[in-house]
């Protein structure tokens, strides 16, 4: 068994120290309130076995709760008071630098907890390091200086989690949708350098990755760029490739029909497409941003953003090679194909592709078999999405989506300068989302105890506070100038601002958003009522809690004209945090503590047997009470030889619910060759990846890819995070 020190590193478990430990305490107190060495070797006993019945490694800090807990329950007060105060006075002295044994945990790659952190970034490479020996810093700043005490107290706590602190000291967002048609149309900058209208679809993805990889850098969560923004330079392309022809065959004296000619462009048009998209997808993920990692982009393919026939038909052939190639996947070290984690794609459904006789189902068919081989794209439903929210439109990064836009309506007008503005047209690129703070929806539950007089009350306290946090987020942005990133404010991807401009005017009218996140619905519930949300009873009052979730951001949004907006938090690294944090509150309890994670926003508790449609069926009526973001999924066997299931799972997502996925499993062992399953096996109380054909454990010389949150993780995660695929349940 093994302990988590406080810098984040592991070291092996030893019962000997929590002995010495209470033995030096021991000796402090009054010889009347002493206890004898049988009983500290009882109590020691009790806090091994305690830590080894966790089903994961615990911390320092757990062990001492534990420490305590178990003397108080020996009635031995007088020398756990001794033990609490020399913990006090040793914190108070790790206090006056906080940062020091983290960063240099950092530097040596020591600290589990840093590489598990974030399933697609390398906490080994210096990149990666530079990025969270910052974040580190920014986290202690934000901590001691910028955030309200009862803030970071319930952050720590795991009440609350307020997202992304180590980028907080910087005046910095969350998210968005870049507006890659003003960029592309109306030129940028980059650098300081001009960036003009690309005369090629070809040049006009490589510009496209540019702009993300500057967009990713200046902002801490992810971006979506649409392909009817490429669309239109299909057609420069092949005007250009026409007066190409033209000279050639005068140089040569040849002469061709026109449906000869026709077919030779049309061949060169299809390199030039395939040459882009190739551009688009390896320069992706070979490309590392500031933060350490690829840019984490979402590709958001629906055809009927086209504005013309053509311009469709073009889109649907950029669609066509991006599936054929993410299909084929990239290569690894070693030469073979795999599954990479970005960029992210999403496809629309729409009647022109849904149904067998649609013009582009072919399309449809060829997302299904890239689905069942590589896990993308995820399927957006125009049809429930028009339902919900009047519009479709992509969400950004991992499932967060904009409210529907409102300022336009309103006469606002043109207030990011946009250079492709129409008057009157609904706009949804150029936004982005300012930050997200989460309730633990699990905790107000338990604290509760079963009374929901109590509970309300409780969820009303909870959601103030997690409304002080979210203006926090709101405020630090308020001020910000377009100088601290041109790309986003003055340059197009979000504004073209002036310099030296704030950008305040984009924070309200639901131009941006502010997600209020939740999680543990299925464990709140339970704690409740002892219910399942696949019971009636269980159902009801999830759905009560989703309701009166939206009542507060409805509120807040107009109260303050700012779009507050309920979001459906992914938890990566959280859900094992919130999980320890139960534990420690509120002891192990069947169905709601008794695991190493909890469950994400509304889902249905991974390990509960139901099949595919009962739980998109379920799900999609928390969703619709989910407008900041949320997605669904399926959990699927290996379905490359079973295309007609995953298009049925396909046309119920489309009748359904707004926005789902199909999770299946896609792995490689660089020692011996196995494509099959990476397993998931447990070692002296931690889980690990284990080839089963070999026995290879070494991470480093395995590829494994996983959809956790909503997109794909190739980094390895947590050990919560790790039980939670591996108690996964199939639902097909």
């Amino acid at each position: 068994m093994k302990i988590i020190k406080r810098n984040g590193s592991e070291m092996p478990f030893d019962s000997n120290k929590i002995f010495a430990a209470i033995s030096r305490a021991n000796i402090q107190v009054d010889e009347s309130a002493r206890i004898s060495d049988d009983d500290i070797r009882k109590i020691t006993n009790q806090v091994t076995d305690y830590c080894s019945n966790l089903d994961r490694i615990p911390g320092v800090e757990e062990v001492q709760d534990r420490v305590e807990h178990d003397l108080m329950a020996h009635g031995a007060y007088d020398l756990a008071r001794c033990y609490i105060t020399y913990r006090y006075t040793r914190a108070l002295v790790r206090q006056s630098n906080t940062t020091d044994d983290k960063i240099l945990s950092l530097i040596e790659c020591d600290n589990e907890e840093a590489k598990q952190e974030n399933a697609n970034k390398n906490p080994v490479i210096n990149s990666t390091q530079r990025d969270y020996m910052a974040g580190e810093v920014s986290k202690d700043l934000s901590e001691r200086l910028l955030l309200p005490e009862d803030i970071v107290k319930a952050h720590k706590e795991g009440i609350i989690h307020f997202h992304d602190m180590d980028y907080y000291a910087q005046h910095m967002h969350n998210c968005d949708l870049v507006n890659l048609e003003d960029m592309l149309q109306n030129g940028t900058v980059i650098t300081g350098t001009l960036i003009e209208k690309p005369h090629s679809f070809s040049t006009a993805c490589n510009i496209a990755t540019q702009i993300i990889a500057q967009v990713a850098s200046n902002q801490y969560g992810g971006q979506s760029i649409s392909l009817a923004h490429l669309a239109p330079f299909v057609q420069v392309s092949r005007e250009k490739f026409k007066r190409e022809l033209d000279k050639e065959l005068e140089e040569c004296g040849i002469t061709l029909n026109d449906e000869d000619k026709k077919k030779m462009i049309e061949q060169r048009v299809k390199e030039e497409i395939k040459r882009g998209v190739q551009t688009i997808q390896y320069q992706v993920v070979t490309l590392l941003t500031t933060n350490g990692q690829a840019p984490f982009v979402t590709i958001f393919m629906y055809l009927n953003e086209a504005k013309n026939e053509q311009e469709k038909k073009d889109l649907a052939l950029i669609i066509e090679e991006v599936l054929r190639q993410r299909y084929q996947g990239v290569k690894n070290e070693q030469g073979v194909w795999i599954t990479p984690a970005f960029p992210k794609l999403i496809y629309t459904l729409e009647e022109d592709n849904i149904h067998e006789d649609s013009q582009y189902y072919y399309l449809t068919e060829l997302a299904a078999k890239c689905t069942a081989k590589r896990m993308v794209p995820d399927y957006i439903s125009e049809k429930i999405m028009k339902e919900l929210k009047g519009d479709v439109f992509t969400c950004m990064g991992c499932r967060s989506f904009l409210t529907p836009d409102r300022f336009t309506d309103a006469g606002i007008g043109n207030i990011a300068n946009a250079k492709n503005y129409e008057e009157g047209k609904r706009k949804y690129y150029g936004r982005f989302n300012q930050g997200v703070v989460t309730v633990n929806l699990v905790d107000i539950g338990l604290s509760a105890n079963k009374d929901m007089d109590a509970f309300w009350q409780i969820f009303d306290e909870r959601m103030e506070l997690c409304h002080k946090a979210l203006r926090c987020r709101h405020e630090r942005l308020l001020g910000t100038t377009s100088d601290v990133a041109p790309i986003l404010w003055q340059y197009g991807a979000l504004a073209r601002l002036e310099k030296g401009e704030v950008i305040d005017k984009l924070l309200y009218n639901g131009y941006s958003t502010l997600s209020l996140g939740y999680a543990g619905l299925w464990e709140c519930v339970m704690a409740l009522n002892g219910k399942k949300l696949t019971e009636p009873e269980g159902e009801k009052l999830g759905l009560e809690i989703m309701n009166k979730l939206n009542e507060y951001t409805n509120k807040w949004k107009e109260a303050e004209n700012i779009d507050y907006s309920l979001y459906g938090t992914p938890l990566e690294s959280t859900t094992y945090k919130f999980a320890k944090c139960l534990q420690k509150r509120f002891g192990v309890i069947k169905g709601v503590t008794d695991k190493g994670y909890i469950t994400n926003s509304y889902h249905i508790h991974v390990t509960e047997p139901i099949n595919a449609f009962d739980k998109i069926a379920i799900e999609s009526r928390f969703q619709a009470l989910s407008p900041g973001g949320a997605i669904s999924y399926v959990e699927v066997p290996n379905m490359n030889n079973n295309i007609d299931a995953v298009m049925n799972v396909i046309k119920y997502i489309y009748d359904t619910i707004l926005y789902a996925e199909l999770n299946t499993k896609s792995d490689y062992c660089q020692v011996c060759g196995w494509d099959g399953e990476i397993e998931i096996k447990e070692d002296d109380g931690k889980l690990v990846w284990e080839c089963p054909s070999c026995g290879n454990r070494d991470q480093n010389k395995m590829n494994v890819a996983r959809r956790t949150c909503g997109y794909i993780g190739t980094q390895f995660w947590n050990q919560g995070r790790t039980m939670e695929i591996k108690e996964r349940v199939l639902h097909l």
